[in-house]
């Protein structure tokens, strides 16, 4: 997403503050909370980072079920992967994210969410994909007015337009990210719409807008120092000058373009105006300058290969942690699901067992309330124990729904609570009748002893 970018040394000063807190932190929750905090600081400078924090983040998360914290940490690993330039597992991440945010009542978190899928199929090219995600966010965003949110989504919005080659669409989006970045009183956004802008004249013809509008975008991106944009748009404006056939200002503006981005590691722009440069010194027949600006492209070249070699070797070694960790947390998992299991057979096999001291019970001279209230408990378990087994697959059947879950279990002691009235009745009918039984035998017994004494 857009917006004013915290400065590179800032933002790892206030990532390592808050690591250093962590071993401080006394509950699960405040140390996800720190976890993905971190990892919002450190994706931009050092994404393996920021993903691996962000996975143990999404573990505890998981393990204590705290939904607002298994989505952040979503977000933040699928953030990671966007820096490094993983658009599938980006795309992964964020559509478990989106699974998540349907089903809560965030409008803010689906917004965002939803617009950063879009943003991924941008960058995949796949920009029907990306479309329907963006036109979707700004329905959200829209209907609950999230001013915030507005300036992103038209800026994006125009962007796809603009590379789906729709003009009209592309001017009245960026347009509308122009008043929204007027109304928040933010030259960087002024700036970056701006820019759109004037790239929407320029590929519509308009040369006599376009010139003045780049002018003016560069100002402000100046004064915000973003010299990301910045670099963008003088690029675009000497490209705008050599089709205007002025090739002086064009090599002035590429140049300035190429320094800004070598000055803050903007390699692939700098490719961008090194590639340019040579270009148009070719046509003007300049061979020493444009031989220089062909080695340029390719050491950035090379260097970008590099990288990107790097990365991949990174996210491999990433993917394999995330594997590892995911192992072990099913190993985890299987070893609770096994104390479950021998808890319900050891539960199953003490409630014959249960009756049948109860039984025995029966047969010894004991109170006739202790036996009923032993059968009692003894019923009881019984029927709590097919509720148990039964109630996995009840949630599993109904998807969680509760109405339904509610409707089953109704259903279900609609039918036990009479059997174990029934059977409850029954039982203590015959044990304590067993047990009246004997007891007049024992007395009659006396009697005739009595008797013959």
């Amino acid at each position: 997403m857009l917006g004013m970018i915290m400065p590179l040394k800032a933002q790892k000063m206030k990532a390592d503050s808050l690591a250093s807190l962590l071993p401080l932190l006394k509950t699960d929750t405040d140390r996800v909370i720190n976890m993905w905090t971190t990892a919002t600081y450190l994706y931009s400078y050092s994404p393996d980072s920021s993903i691996r924090i962000a996975r143990r983040a999404l573990q505890i998360a998981e393990r204590i079920n705290y939904t607002d914290g298994i989505s952040r940490s979503l977000g933040k690993i699928a953030n990671g992967y966007l820096s490094l330039g993983n658009y599938p597992q980006a795309l992964e991440f964020y559509l478990r994210k989106l699974k998540i945010e349907e089903g809560t009542n965030k409008p803010y978190n689906l917004a965002s969410v939803t617009m950063n899928i879009g943003i991924v199929y941008v960058y995949r090219e796949e920009y029907d994909k990306a479309l329907y995600y963006l036109k979707k966010a700004d329905s959200i965003i829209t209907k609950n007015n999230f001013i915030d949110l507005q300036f992103n989504i038209k800026l994006n919005l125009g962007d796809i337009y603009y590379k789906k080659n729709n003009i009209d669409s592309a001017s009245y989006y960026f347009s509308k990210s122009l008043e929204y970045a007027k109304s928040l009183n933010d030259e960087q956004l002024i700036g970056s719409a701006l820019t759109g802008m004037a790239q929407v004249y320029c590929k519509g013809g308009d040369f006599k807008n376009a010139l003045p509008t780049f002018k003016k975008a560069m100002v402000f991106l100046n004064n915000a120092h973003d010299e990301d944009i910045l670099s963008e748009a003088a690029l675009s404006l000497a490209k705008l000058f050599k089709t205007l056939q002025m090739p002086d200002s064009a090599i002035y503006y590429a140049k300035l373009s190429h320094n800004l981005a070598k000055k803050d590691g903007f390699q692939m722009r700098e490719l961008d105006a090194a590639t340019f440069l040579n270009a148009i010194y070719l046509e003007i027949t300049q061979m020493d300058s444009a031989y220089f600006y062909l080695q340029q492209v390719q050491i950035l070249g090379d260097s970008l290969n590099s990288k990107k070699n790097i990365r991949q070797s990174e996210i491999l070694s990433i993917n394999e942690e995330l594997r590892q960790a995911e192992i072990i947390t099913k190993n985890i998992k299987l070893q609770e699901e096994r104390k479950k299991q021998l808890q319900l057979l050891l539960i199953g096999l003490c409630i014959p067992l249960f009756f049948l001291i109860t039984l025995l019970l029966s047969r010894i001279k004991i109170h006739a309330r202790v036996i009923r209230f032993l059968g009692v408990i003894s019923l009881l378990i019984l029927f709590e124990y097919i509720t148990l087994l039964l109630h996995p697959r009840v949630e599993e059947f109904t998807h969680h729904t509760p109405f339904y879950e509610m409707l089953i279990f109704v259903t279900i002691a609609s039918l036990l609570i009479p059997a174990h009235h029934r059977i409850e009745r029954w039982l203590l009918e015959k044990l304590t009748l067993k047990k009246s039984n004997d007891i007049i035998k024992i007395k009659t017994k006396r009697i005739k002893v009595k008797k013959y004494t």
